[in-house]
């Protein structure tokens, strides 16, 4: 048999601490990582014509990138390869044993060379389709060289907040772009081209923009509703995040059981994962369609100069949201929907998540009334079959998706079941038989990975279609991960962590 530790000896890797952690090393470590990521973003590629770089927006957003920098693949290859890797192993193509120690070392050993080659393949992919164009093309094999070096540096980051930082590189790279986005877009005092505002030219930010115009005595009110739907995607994912299922359990050893506690099976079982996946699988097609379509294929669809779809299949897989109308109404429908599930969280707590599905109806239908009432541009029909699509392969996505995550990261049933068996805990009233909590645990676990999946995709893409800074997958993934950055430090660094800290985190 193939043995991939041979390749991997070849290949960098960072070294794991021979002690622990505490939680000051594992900011610096991570704040260092971060600094970094940022100064790379801030260096542009050599030899690369400037003006002609392509900026795919949701690209930069997910992947964790900017174009025409030596981040320009970002989190891309990483993410890809675990795709294709995830695929091969949960459909038994390469018949693996994630459960057993050596088939997560073949794991991570394929993982890191497949990510290594997909840093070149996608360097190649993004030259020669004109997203990085070169000044010269003589210079196109030094380009794909940097964009390639760069990747591999990413992958050598996410091993290092991996191992010696908090949490992951590739979680960390997500959230630092989108609040970056968000943090431009809101305060920006600039014009568009960069400029300081002349009278009559309003700053590129919104809070500037709307000052500008309130000064100019035009107030332009719409312009808030990107802030207004970044605000509520926030607090409807905080919300949801914390829906959970708790299971009771307790400590089993030779001389009796205690120590009872909950297991806590969370609504979005698989987190953010799924959302990651989807949006990867969407963007690497987004960017094949582009480099098709530079050569003449057009299948996937044509493109602007801007790199954005403007019909064939890539068209209606993008989010619609240009339309005017289409964003008043989702912005209703969610504001509708947040209050509805509030209300019923003090009145009838185990009826908020269905609340919340009838107010984002009535908000939805609402929005539509304002929209004929005061004369306002109405939805047209190609917004809204593109919004039907858009919304249904996230939903299919993250689901299959989902299952896969369970069944490859050992969160199946069986595995969990395992898991309580040497970590000596059972269900009061059972036996300590991991086949008995398999089978308890299979009546919440696998319902659990498919809904949480579907409203992980539903969120991600209703999110989208309110054209939220940074947009709706971004926040969405952006609040997860530092929620699950807060829980980690909470939960593995509290008795290490500075008071004043702690005080800070409401602990």
């Amino acid at each position: 048999m193939f043995n991939w530790g041979v390749l991997t000896k070849f290949v960098p890797t960072v070294e794991k601490p021979k002690y622990r952690l505490n939680f000051k090393e594992k900011a610096k470590w991570t704040l260092l990582v971060l600094v970094l990521f940022y100064i790379l973003g801030s260096i542009t590629i050599w030899g690369v014509n400037p003006d002609a770089v392509a900026h795919f927006e949701f690209l930069e957003i997910v992947f964790g990138s900017r174009f025409g920098s030596l981040i320009t693949l970002g989190i891309g290859p990483i993410v890809t390869a675990s795709i294709i890797l995830q695929l091969l192993v949960g459909s038994k193509i390469i018949d693996w044993n994630l459960r057993s120690e050596e088939g997560q070392k073949k794991f991570t050993s394929a993982q890191k060379l497949l990510t290594i080659a997909f840093c070149f393949i996608e360097a190649v992919a993004y030259v020669f389709a004109g997203a990085i164009p070169p000044m010269h093309p003589s210079f196109s094999l030094f380009i794909i060289l940097q964009l390639a070096l760069g990747g591999i540096i990413i992958m050598l980051f996410d091993e290092v907040t991996s191992k010696w930082g908090i949490g992951s590189g590739v979680s960390l790279f997500i959230a630092a772009g989108v609040s970056k986005t968000i943090f431009i877009r809101i305060f920006n005092p600039l014009t568009q081209a960069g400029e300081l505002p002349v009278y009559g030219e309003p700053p590129a930010g919104i809070i500037p923009g709307f000052i500008a115009s309130l000064m100019e005595g035009t107030p332009l009110f719409f312009s808030l509703l990107p802030l207004i739907a970044t605000a509520i995607v926030f607090i409807m994912t905080l919300y949801i995040q914390d829906i959970k299922v708790e299971i009771p359990m307790a400590f089993s050893l030779p001389f009796g059981k205690f120590a009872a506690r909950r297991w806590p099976i969370r609504l979005l079982y698989t987190s953010n994962i799924p959302v990651i996946l989807t949006a990867a699988v969407l963007a690497n097609l987004q960017v094949l369609g582009r480099a098709l379509y530079s050569k003449g294929i057009t299948f996937l669809g044509t493109y602007n100069e801007r790199g954005v779809p403007v019909s064939g299949l890539m068209y209606y897989l993008s989010n619609p949201s240009g339309d005017v109308g289409l964003i008043i109404v989702t912005v209703v429908g969610s504001i509708f929907a947040l209050c509805f599930a509030l209300i019923a969280l003090r009145l009838w707590r185990k009826y908020a998540a269905r609340f919340g599905i009838i107010g984002a109806i009535v908000g939805m239908v609402t929005g539509y009334f304002l929209l004929q009432y005061y004369n306002l541009p109405s939805i047209s029909f190609d917004s809204a079959l593109r919004a039907i699509v858009h919304l249904s392969v996230y939903v299919i996505s993250s689901i299959i998706f989902s299952i896969f995550w369970v069944n490859t990261a050992g969160m199946d049933p069986k595995s969990v079941a395992e898991q309580f068996k040497s970590a000596y805990l059972t269900i009061p009233g059972f036996r300590h038989d991991p086949r008995i909590i398999e089978k308890v645990l299979s009546r919440y676990i696998p319902a659990l990975t498919v809904l949480g999946g579907a409203l992980i995709g539903f969120l991600a893409a209703f999110a989208d279609l309110t054209s939220a800074i940074g947009t709706g997958t971004g926040i969405l993934l952006t609040v997860m991960i530092i929620y699950q950055f807060y829980q980690q430090i909470i939960t593995q660094h509290y008795e290490d962590m500075p008071p004043t800290l702690r005080k800070f985190l409401g602990e």
